[in-house]
């Protein structure tokens, strides 16, 4: 559409979402500025205990998970984000080689530039080469200089995919990479809802925002009119498919226009759009994924609660 620079697969993917029953956005919205900046806000709430679980595992195991992943290597890491957590695998990665090349890649352009400038500054000795791009695209640019590759997939993204798209990523991440390289992912395990909800709805609604920003980019980017306060964020447990679902619902009936589309929906009372999934495994579903991927599984590490496991794995 003149006037609008957005790629025309996402076009295709928010129209079919939005002309869907029920309605659902990708969740690749959420990543512009405001909900990269919002994200890193949740990941220091009190109840969101996947990021604090995970870097414990970290903060004990890096330097053992590197060693694991083999001699001379190079970490490209997926859905970086400011690459937080990921410092405590590249310290690891200086001490034990003195050298290193770090590729984050993100969607998120800001992100990215947060991370380079703090990584350049902590770690002088660390070639850092960002790529803005999503995940496939961006490990399909990668330059490749002969030395094992070692790809992150920290933070359980993977449960945002329903199980069959994350073999079938999964796949494709192994097929774009070379024998003898590996991947260490996160997998955020099944748990009470007690533990889980909080973590998707907090006390401060830094969440409800982060899920809200969807819409407001919507706005911003797309030529929308959603009306922000006529919407609230659900976070629910869904026990059969084993996951976390976020979802906005309109709290009166509405019609919608979005500009960039040439769209015009209408919202229902009550009626919701799902907006994100976040599967948490069960005892063996994540090795099995991996399996079907053709991965073959080498070393797990947990917490002492088993909340969160750490994966490495080779092609």
């Amino acid at each position: 559409m003149p006037g609008f620079h957005i790629a025309p697969a996402l076009m295709d993917e928010v129209r079919t979402g939005l002309l869907s029953n029920p309605k659902r956005l990708p969740p690749t919205l959420f990543y512009d500025a405001a909900g990269s900046t919002l994200f890193e806000r949740i990941t220091e709430l009190a109840e969101y205990y996947p990021t604090r679980t995970e870097r414990g595992i970290l903060e004990v195991n890096a330097a053992d998970m590197l060693r694991g992943a083999g001699p001379e290597l190079e970490i490209v890491e997926l859905g970086s984000g400011t690459s937080a957590k990921t410092h405590l695998l590249l310290r690891a990665l200086l001490e034990q080689q003195g050298h290193g090349v770090y590729a984050p890649i993100d969607v998120s352009a800001t992100a990215l530039n947060q991370a380079t400038s703090t990584l350049a500054e902590t770690f002088p000795k660390l070639d850092v080469r960002p790529i803005h791009a999503d995940y496939l695209e961006g490990l399909a640019s990668l330059e490749r200089n002969g030395t094992r590759c070692l790809v992150l997939f920290l933070g359980s993204t993977i449960g945002n995919f329903d199980p069959a798209h994350a073999t079938d990523f999964l796949r494709s991440v192994r097929e774009t990479l070379r024998p003898g390289d590996a991947l260490l992912i996160g997998m955020d395990m099944a748990k009470s809802p007690a533990i889980l909800i909080p973590a998707y709805d907090d006390s401060l609604a830094i969440t409800a925002r982060f899920n809200l920003n969807v819409l407001a980019r919507l706005n911003r980017e797309w030529g929308a009119d959603f009306r922000l306060d006529s919407f609230r964020h659900v976070a629910l447990w869904n026990e059969v498919e084993s996951r976390i679902e976020m979802h906005l619902e309109s709290q009166t009936r509405q019609g919608i226009h979005i500009r960039a589309l040439s769209l015009e929906i209408i919202l229902e009372e009550g009626e919701r759009i799902h907006t994100e999934n976040s599967y948490k495994y069960r005892p063996g579903m994540g090795e099995a994924i991996l399996h079907d991927a053709g991965w073959k599984l080498e070393h797990t590490w947990m917490d002492k609660q088993c909340w969160f496991a750490l994966h490495l794995a080779r092609c």
